[in-house]
């Protein structure tokens, strides 16, 4: 019985950890006016009938501030690059000289910082729905368990913890990315 209880603990834990995992990828595809070889993580360019990401076809690097290049291995890649990119609605607009894809990335305007950080909150609600659908089917799982009341008490306790713990740690992220975000 006990074992069944701590397989219920250690599966939370880390479907809740697997929430912020997914949160850290979410936030770091919203740009904070720096350029930043992240900001094209989640490009797949087109290479030879494979979505591939964009790191596996060229070499993605931030000579500036607010230049992001990528240097194909293929010159060939470029107009599939360039295509990627602007299927990604990063809101980027490619351009290449030939040798190289260039993004310049522009000075986040007020409002559109402002949506930025609507954009990490509606990201952080989405982790925290996950971590409390987390805390509702390990509550079930300990429910169908024939264990006595102060038991099924306690571990509930843990299971809130833990859900605690997480969200907390949801609200940590968020505030560091929406000052990353608002800071000029």
């Amino acid at each position: 019985m006990d074992e069944d209880i701590k397989l219920i603990l250690s599966s939370t834990d880390e479907a809740m950890s697997d929430a912020l995992d997914f949160l850290e990828k979410q936030f770091s595809n919203i740009r904070a006016g720096k350029a930043n070889p992240r900001m094209l993580s989640s490009v797949k360019v087109d290479y030879y009938g494979n979505l591939t990401p964009l790191n596996q076809v060229g070499n993605v690097n931030t000579p500036d501030a607010q230049t992001i290049t990528i240097r194909p291995f293929e010159k060939s890649l470029i107009p599939e690059i360039e295509k990627a990119i602007m299927v990604a609605n990063l809101g980027f607009n490619p351009s290449n000289n030939g040798e190289s894809v260039i993004i310049n990335v522009p000075p986040l305007t007020e409002e559109r910082r402002r949506e930025l950080v609507k954009q990490a909150k509606a990201e952080a609600e989405e982790a925290k729905i996950s971590v409390r659908n987390e805390r509702k089917g390990a509550n079930n799982e300990l429910k169908s368990l024939e264990v006595s009341e102060d038991l099924q008490r306690n571990v509930e306790g843990d299971i809130q913890d833990l859900t605690d713990k997480y969200i907390k740690r949801i609200d940590e992220m968020f505030d560091v990315k929406e000052k990353e975000v608002m800071t000029v």
